[in-house]
């Protein structure tokens, strides 16, 4: 029997196991914490024949990776899997990824509903969901299968191909995992590996770093932005319309998902929307009613007056900029696992917008030290390092009877103290009503 290891056991690595297994591997699951340890992992990849290696995303590049490139083992991830067995086992579902450093999720989520609710059959799956392997072995009668990855599911793709890709943008981020911000921007870029002609890569010209790399993009680009330029958008806006190849789609003030990343994600989603020949009435009907996500600018609860904004799902500065510059001098949490990032767009935001700051998590000493040295007023900060600290220090200085927003968007992501952002921001929404009520 063919042999395979599969290092990391989360939600893509058990994935990719099932996977392997209905393609007739005996496979060896490696995982310090719940499976067979490292140590002994390496002795299976010196010992056994082994064929391939799966990497979860979230897997650092450790010595047992190392010494299986060294041995000439095929090092792929779980997207590469599940194109492969998507191919072997002739499955005709269409692919549709997408990528980004802030909106891919919104994107993600939207397409795959804006599908259902055409008619077709459709999944969500990837860095949301489950794993993309898994759902293409255990779905296969499936129309779309609607991929969001993150850069750490691009790095090992050999002969994917997306029937459409899209990058929403590009900003700086995971500097802990890439040389500089050129090889994080460029692995993104890898969602459009190996498309033909016929395959359509959508771009977002708003975004320089995107533009910068269009010679990288072998399918049929199709282009979107907030205006039309040189580059003829598709999709744009014009008079306070999403228009599409001159057509009106639909007003943006009476669009459901409000603010300026909601209307860059929405070009997105009426562009693959008309590529797939959805009307236009379906697609304007789906905007005007659809909801926002939880974690992503959720506005879950009231205390009087005051309005508390989930936010988890902001990962990086970009993305909290966005949910700053939405409110009015918004008390801001914010803080979390430091990825090596140069904080100071964040400091300038949080001296320029913020009324108060409550620092949770890793960078929180290096946030206080940074705004200090800004002139940040030091009675405006709180280093507290917990949100429950947080919520203690908020019940006791908050004023129901006037009007304020308390804005948790960390800026970074959970790790240090959570297992992801829908963990840490279920633990913020429960902490908050279980104080505030």
């Amino acid at each position: 029997m063919k042999k395979a290891i599969v290092f990391g056991a989360g939600v893509s690595g058990k994935g990719s196991k099932s996977t392997l297994e209905k393609m007739g591997y005996e496979v060896y699951l490696i995982d310090d914490k719940i499976s067979i340890p490292s140590e002994k992992g390496m002795e299976i990849l010196e010992n056994e024949d082994i064929k391939i290696f799966i990497k979860s995303p979230g897997v650092p590049y450790t010595e047992l990776v190392t010494r299986a490139i060294e041995l000439n083992i095929e090092v792929i991830d779980d997207i590469e899997l599940g194109y492969r067995y998507k191919i072997e086992n002739e499955i005709s579902g269409k692919i549709i990824a997408i990528t980004g450093t802030n909106g891919k999720t919104t994107v993600t989520s939207k397409i795959s509903e804006l599908l259902e609710k055409a008619g077709f059959k459709s999944k969500v799956c990837g860095n949301i969901g489950f794993s993309f392997s898994e759902t293409v072995s255990e779905n296969p009668e499936l129309d779309f299968y609607v991929l969001e990855t993150s850069s750490y599911q691009l790095e090992n793709i050999k002969n994917f191909k997306a029937d459409i890709a899209l990058v929403v943008n590009l900003a700086p981020d995971h500097l802990a995992r890439y040389r500089d911000l050129d090889h994080y921007y460029d692995t993104k870029f890898n969602i459009g590996k190996n498309q033909k002609e016929n395959d359509c890569f959508i771009v977002n010209t708003l975004c320089v770093e995107s533009l910068k790399r269009l010679s990288k993009i072998s399918g049929d680009k199709r282009f979107v932005g907030l205006a039309q330029s040189d580059l003829k958008e598709s999709v744009y806006v014009k008079d306070g319309w999403i228009v599409y190849e001159g057509e009106k789609v639909l007003k943006e003030d009476l669009a459901s998902l409000k603010g300026k990343h909601n209307l860059e994600n929405m070009l997105f989603i009426v562009c693959v929307g008309k590529i797939l020949g959805i009307s236009t009435e379906i697609i304007r009907e789906f905007l005007y009613s659809t909801k926002t996500l939880e974690h992503r600018m959720e506005n879950f609860f009231k205390y009087g007056k005051v309005e508390f904004i989930n936010d988890s799902k902001g990962t990086n500065i970009d993305s909290t900029k966005f949910a700053v510059e939405a409110f009015q001098s918004p008390i801001l949490i914010c803080g979390g696992y430091d990825k090596k990032l140069d904080l100071s767009p964040l400091e300038n935001l949080i001296v320029k917008k913020v009324k108060e700051v409550y620092l949770i998590g890793e960078i929180s000493d290096k946030l206080q030290e940074g705004l200090e040295k800004l002139g940040y007023p030091r009675e405006k900060i709180f280093n507290l390092k917990k949100i429950e600290d947080v919520l203690k220090e908020l019940k006791s200085r908050l004023d129901k009877n006037r009007e304020d927003v308390v804005l948790f968007s960390p800026a970074t992501s959970s790790f240090d103290q959570f297992k992801n952002f829908e963990e840490r921001g279920k633990i913020f929404k429960d902490l908050t009503k279980s104080y505030f009520n």
